[in-house]
């Protein structure tokens, strides 16, 4: 059960369109409103339920009422309730609207009220999005296409492709690349310049599409790699624990062991 300053009393449940940017417009609305919801759920995720009553807050001051709520929140604060956030774990709004409420009564020392559920939930989703997050910074791997642009498939439990895109622009800021997201069917593209992000489902090998000098790197790079390994010391088990297997799909010198 959650504490006194996390409990929930009522049996209405609010819902909205999907982002973390809608999720603050609407936390924000309804702790300024004085409501305390029984959950909050993405629209396209919710299953009606008789015991319950929908509701949407349509404000037409929900910017201005979100705007002056951020000002009151610590950068950090709105860091780990976006990373929280893109855990997709069930129940995580609610946890971030108690976490905002009771961050907005303590500042900053609300990292050190671990003795309230909320604070322990939002902060075990953000630290398991960065831990994920940090493992494909390595793991990822990015291949050159005919047009000279980078690309790489990913396949993340969690939603940390904003996460890992921001981290890319940054170490390739003059390079084209396309990062997708196959879970989710989500291409993070950046130009050169900006990010943006697209939704649509592509089937088919991308092979074909890399350029001559790619295919050959890969191919003497799954060389060296079969080369250094000592066959009487392979150790699947141990090499799993470094590299788990999800990640195998996407990585050059394992295409050929999976």
């Amino acid at each position: 059960m959650l504490t006194s300053s996390c409990r929930s009393s009522m049996n209405e449940v609010y819902i909205y369109e999907g982002t973390f940017r809608e999720l603050l417009m609407l936390i924000s609305s309804l702790i300024v409103m004085g409501i305390t919801p029984s959950d909050i759920v993405q629209k396209d995720n919710y299953e009606p339920n008789l015991f319950e009553e929908i509701r949407e807050l349509k404000l037409s001051e929900r910017y201005r009422i979100y705007d002056n709520f951020k000002t009151k929140l610590p950068s950090s604060t709105l860091k780990t309730c976006y990373r929280a956030f893109m855990s997709e774990e069930r129940g995580v709004e609610l946890a971030i609207f108690y976490f905002l409420k009771n961050a907005l009564k303590y500042g900053e020392e609300i990292f050190a009220r671990r003795n309230l559920r909320c604070v322990n939930r939002v902060l075990e989703l953000a630290n398991r999005v960065g831990r994920e997050n940090h493992k494909f910074k390595g793991f990822l791997r990015f291949r050159e296409m005919k047009d000279g642009m980078l690309y790489a498939e990913i396949n993340p439990t969690n939603n940390v492709l904003s996460l890992l895109t921001e981290h890319f622009r940054k170490r390739f800021a003059n390079r084209r690349f396309l990062i997708r997201d196959v879970k989710r069917d989500i291409w993070a593209y950046y130009d050169g310049m900006r990010v943006h992000f697209y939704k649509w489902n592509i089937s088919g090998e991308t092979t074909s599409e890399y350029s001559d000098e790619e295919k050959e790197i890969a191919s003497l790079w799954k060389t060296f790699f079969k080369t250094i390994g000592i066959r009487e010391r392979e150790n699947r088990r141990n090499q799993m624990g470094f590299m788990p297997k999800k990640y195998w799909n996407y990585i050059i010198e394992m295409e050929d062991e999976k």
